[in-house]
């Protein structure tokens, strides 16, 4: 745990012309899912800049590894081995430390271990799916997994999700909250979904793009990809901006 001092001030307001909007027929489940009356927006209150807080006595031996932590002793995850790594920053560049992220994916073959996924791709027996870690002091976060596989989806006669990874994030405060997907550079499938295509930004979709990174691979055993996260700064009160010592 740190011993710094947790700002306190109110987060700046989310950008909506940077996320997608709440009603687009191509992703045909957001039509019902949509609001039907404009958003109201609404300041900070103290339980949305305030916590949570958690600490690494949090997460078990294996939580960062899915490659193992699902596994019979002696065995492992079926498919590509990789890590995925990066650092999460809020919009000024800041780290984010004791963050929990949570991870869950579907396996090499593209099945999710859940009941209601009918996808004839086998389950794999070894893998769970889902993981967590906090980050560090320098909002420094990693975890081994294998690299999902794409899957059909009945959203349109014949189309696919790109392999992806879901994160949950759990920032500085509750109104930091995020919950986002990562993809895979060169994956042929992200601009034809419907959902990757419900963001207006292209550079937005690159930045949920993660990138192959030769440096932090492990020779003969696994491959890595980078990928940074940002979530939302803070407005700095007038008791943070004072000068040190004042």
């Amino acid at each position: 745990m740190s011993n710094a001092v947790r700002e306190t001030g109110a987060f700046f307001p989310r950008d909506r012309e940077w996320h997608p909007k709440a009603l687009t027929p191509g992703y045909k489940t957001s039509v019902a899912r949509s609001p039907q009356k404009a958003p109201i927006s609404f300041g900070n209150s103290l339980s949305e800049i305030t916590g949570p807080t958690f600490g690494h006595g949090l997460l078990g031996p294996l939580d960062d590894d899915l490659i193992l932590n699902f596994a019979r002793e002696g065995e492992s995850a079926i498919g590509e081995r990789i890590i995925v790594h990066g650092r999460l920053l809020d919009e000024r560049a800041k780290p984010v430390r004791g963050a929990l992220l949570e991870f869950w994916q579907a396996n090499a073959g593209g099945r999710y271990r859940h009941k209601k996924d009918a996808y004839l791709a086998p389950l794999d027996p070894n893998f769970g799916g889902c993981g967590r870690t906090i980050t560090d002091e320098d909002g420094y976060y990693a975890f081994r997994t294998i690299k999902p596989g794409p899957y059909p989806w009945p959203n349109g006669v014949n189309d696919w999700r790109p392999s992806h990874i879901h994160f949950s994030v759990f920032g500085d405060g509750f109104a930091q909250r995020l919950i986002t997907q990562m993809y895979f550079e060169g994956d042929p499938h992200i601009p034809l979904c419907p959902i990757v295509n419900t963001i207006p930004d292209k550079t937005a979709i690159d930045l949920l793009t993660a990138r192959l990174d030769m440096n932090a691979t492990i020779p003969m055993d696994t491959r890595a990809y980078k990928f940074d996260i940002v979530l939302r700064g803070r407005r700095q009160t007038h008791f943070e901006n004072r000068p040190e010592g004042m």
